[in-house]
């Protein structure tokens, strides 16, 4: 789904997964959606192309992201993956590695990336949950990325904010997650575009 304020603009791409792909919600209510509207209110040149998919791991992100790179050319890269690589208790190896080469893959092309963090259900194990967050982390640091540490910032204990699955965000919930992001993208949008801070 693309999002257009601006022939001249320059493209923010996001690859997500339902979290981003609005997965229960009308159209035009996910945070994505939220975010096109809010760049384009505030005369910021950028489209915006939504590339996530319900269900997707960060391997399936990995396997499509040339497709999209090649499609889009993105100044900035919003990376929203791992979700579903922990929910089904993949081996973190495998994500770390399919992550970095994500990153990696996108700076080659010229694109800024910002790395959107996950915390997973405690039942999932102490260990495993721990070192699960920690890997965004790490690849923030590593590679000097923009981190937001949470997409569900205020909202995933909220159960009013939550649809029935209790995975999945409600529409009402979707400023607070665009909030989440902004504050870490915003900056980076502005300084790209040559706007003050």
């Amino acid at each position: 789904m693309i999002f257009s304020c601006s022939i001249e603009a320059a493209t923010v791409l996001v690859l997500g997964d339902s979290l981003s792909a609005g997965y229960g919600l009308a159209s035009g209510e996910g945070w994505v959606s939220l975010m096109a509207q809010r760049i384009a209110a505030q005369q910021l040149p950028y489209t915006v192309v939504n590339a996530s998919i319900s269900g997707d791991t960060s391997a399936g992100g990995l396997s499509r992201l040339d497709a999209s790179l090649d499609q889009s050319h993105p100044a900035v890269l919003l990376l929203e993956l791992g979700a579903n690589d922990g929910l089904r208790g993949l081996p973190l190896t495998a994500l770390r590695h399919n992550l970095e080469t994500i990153i990696t893959r996108a700076q080659a092309r010229g694109a800024r990336v910002v790395l959107i963090g996950m915390y997973l259900p405690p039942n999932y194990g102490e260990s495993y949950t721990a070192q699960f967050h920690r890997i965004y982390t790490e690849l923030a640091a590593r590679h000097h990325l923009p981190l937001v540490p949470f997409l569900l910032e205020g909202v995933a204990l909220d159960p009013t904010l939550m649809q029935a699955d209790g995975l999945h965000p409600t529409a009402a919930a979707q400023p607070r997650l665009l909030d989440t992001v902004w504050h870490t993208l915003a900056p980076l949008l502005r300084q790209h575009a040559g706007h003050p801070q």
